[in-house]
């Protein structure tokens, strides 16, 4: 089979700060019925990879890339994931309509963008079609003072999601729009809870616009595009085959939210929970924390409990200890 490059394949880049809903919408764009064949390649932030147990089961490819923030240490893993996409499409062994790439919450889009211009194959095979920025539209606030990144994500977007919106008042919301459009005038803004959108809004907008890209950031297409992360931010991650007791698990949860809140930005896990068949999901931000059953563990499945917390001043040996309280005796 030979093939025949007709069009470039046009790449969204997902992006949010931490607990703003991008698996949530990446689970939406999966499972809705668009007849497209999706290539979806999700960074995570610390060692071990959740999203691509939280993203529902579909027909799509999950990538995942672990160890390191995707527009840092792993871009070099990005252009090679990419790179064999489009040699396993001119074997013949694929076929995608699009590329969707979910950053972790610590990125920022522009050099995952700057990537599609920076190397010449990529950019002969791939066209960025739109940065797609989720906004939680009640903690937003926070991270605009403290946090470059959540910066950054909203100036770089084609199209802001303002998620959540129905856990703020109208008065907050028109705070965080005015903020929003003083750092993005340009951007289409959509209001949305629980990332309900419809998808001919986000994809195959072709929105991404190089001269804005420009004005914003006049080194965009530099190759010396510089990030740093805020050094108080770090991740650490747990795994666990013994069972866990759910009433350890309950107390440990309470007390991290009452004394940890404010510094836990994200954690979230799959809980391999004593004497039930369900894999428990779990996910929090900041004091917000929710706990639902998932799917029946499977019966060749290894049942493990993994963790991640992402957030600052967090202390690991004191952590690890509290964890290992919850096993089950």
């Amino acid at each position: 089979m030979t093939f025949i490059k007709t069009k470039k394949i046009p790449v969204t880049i997902l992006t949010g700060y931490l607990g703003a809903g991008k698996t949530t919408l990446l689970n939406r764009i999966l499972t809705e019925k668009h007849d497209q064949k999706i290539a979806v390649i999700v960074n995570e932030y610390g060692e071990i990879g959740i999203d691509n147990q939280i993203v529902v089961n579909s027909d799509e490819q999950i990538l995942e890339m672990n160890n390191g923030c995707i527009c840092c240490t792993v871009r070099g893993d990005l252009i090679r994931i990419l790179r064999t996409l489009i040699f396993s499409m001119e074997q013949g062994e694929v076929n995608f309509d699009r590329v969707l790439i979910e950053t972790t919450g610590l990125a920022d889009p522009a050099p995952v963008a700057q990537t599609f211009f920076m190397d010449e194959l990529l950019s002969e095979e791939f066209e960025v079609d739109s940065i797609v920025t989720v906004v939680d539209s009640k903690h937003i606030t926070k991270h605009f003072d403290g946090h470059d990144e959540a910066q950054e994500q909203i100036a770089f977007a084609d199209t802001i999601i303002l998620n959540k919106t129905d856990l703020v008042g109208d008065e907050q919301l028109h705070t965080v729009e005015q903020r929003i459009t003083n750092m993005n005038p340009a951007a289409k803004r959509i209001h949305s809870q629980n990332c309900n959108v419809d998808l001919n809004e986000i994809l195959g907008i072709h929105t991404f616009d190089v001269n804005h890209k420009l004005e914003i950031d006049p080194h965009f297409l530099d190759d010396h595009h510089h990030h740093h992360h805020d050094d108080k931010v770090s991740s650490i991650a747990f795994r666990e085959e013994k069972p866990l007791e759910l009433d350890k698990v309950n107390r440990w949860m309470s007390y991290l939210i009452q004394e940890k809140g404010e510094d836990l930005l994200r954690y979230k896990g799959i809980l391999h929970i004593k004497g039930i068949e369900h894999r428990l999901l779990f996910q929090g931000l900041h004091m917000l924390f929710s706990g639902v059953p998932d799917r029946k563990w499977k019966q060749d499945e290894i049942r493990v409990s993994e963790l991640v917390f992402i957030g600052k001043n967090l202390n690991k040996k004191e952590l690890e200890e509290q964890f290992k309280n919850c096993i089950a005796k």
